[in-house]
């Protein structure tokens, strides 16, 4: 029987932009965040968090928590008194690295909150809150819904599509050993941009999308292309160049940099992956950065639910 005080919350890690769909796309990959929610007795207080696996210790364990911070928006929302509750979480997605580690908190304080609460908030109201917690929704939106996912407002509601992945194209991530913030990485990017990389960066995004569903490699050479961060960003990831040019030379369609970085992300042939995720390792490692290079794939599943029995 399902236990309605309690619920487990698996969130994806995701990598934004995929160059030029900046601020707008994202894809879901097979890393995971999970989240405990427990709704406690009163007499045993009113917060409770713990964290386990790579880089627990820098969890907070306060109300400052951003899980805790998403849990609290939603009873809010909803017009409830805050529950007493235990969180476990649960790491598998490196912090600060460019792959969604914030979206997966807020989606799971917000799917947590609204499960312990018998969901009085709809799925469109959760997207919303989510989007203006993230401030964007190029992680948001695949970390709750799986696949490659676009999104786009329309008259203050946001509306988003997923994109069909071609089976061919295999996503590789390089994850440096240290970090760069978002604000930092939005701090370079200048206030405004010239017409023509406007223009640019319009065309390369239909590149993209196209890319995506035909595998093409050519149509994936030229959408990877991008003139609104990536020129501003990649100054600040150290080697980020070679690691680059040592994909490239391994059979990458090309680089770009996942979400605000460091983490670098390669498009590749399947028959190639394995090949190009042992470049980009060895190029950051002679460069002296500790590296994990690996060959990912598509969750296509987005946030999931377990109730406990």
């Amino acid at each position: 029987m399902e236990n309605p005080n309690s619920i487990t919350v698996t969130v994806p890690a995701t990598s934004a932009n995929l160059g030029p769909g900046f601020d707008c796309l994202g894809v879901a990959l097979n890393l995971y965040n999970h989240f405990r929610f427990t709704r406690l007795d009163p007499s045993a207080g009113s917060l409770t968090i713990t964290a386990t696996g790579d880089e627990a210790d820098r969890v907070s364990c306060d109300a400052s928590n951003l899980v805790y911070q998403s849990f609290v928006k939603l009873c809010e929302t909803a017009g409830v008194e805050v529950p007493p509750v235990q969180i476990e979480i649960q790491l598998e997605v490196p912090l600060a690295r460019g792959l969604g580690s914030s979206a997966t908190a807020i989606a799971a304080g917000l799917m947590g909150a609204n499960y312990l609460l018998h969901n009085p908030v709809d799925y469109n109201t959760l997207k919303a809150l989510a989007i203006a917690l993230e401030g964007h929704p190029d992680n948001i939106v695949p970390a709750m819904l799986g696949g490659c996912q676009i999104s786009a407002d329309r008259d203050g509601r946001w509306y988003d599509d997923g994109i069909p992945w071609n089976a061919t194209v295999a996503p590789v991530v390089a994850i440096p050993n240290f970090e760069l913030s978002t604000a930092e990485a939005r701090q370079v990017r200048p206030n405004s941009y010239s017409r023509a990389d406007a223009t640019f960066n319009g065309a390369h995004a239909a590149f993209l999308v196209r890319g995506i569903q035909t595998g093409s490699r050519e149509s994936l050479r030229t959408a990877m292309q991008d003139k609104l961060h990536q020129p501003y960003r990649f100054g600040l990831i150290l080697g980020a160049d070679g690691v680059r040019q040592a994909a490239l030379n391994a059979g990458a369609y090309e680089v770009v940099i996942s979400g605000a970085g460091p983490t670098l992300l390669a498009l590749t042939h399947t028959m190639d992956a394995e090949a190009v995720a042992g470049a980009m390792g060895q190029a950051w490692s002679e460069q002296g950065v500790g590296a994990i290079a690996k060959v990912l794939q598509l969750d296509l599943n987005g946030t999931r639910l377990h109730s406990a029995q």
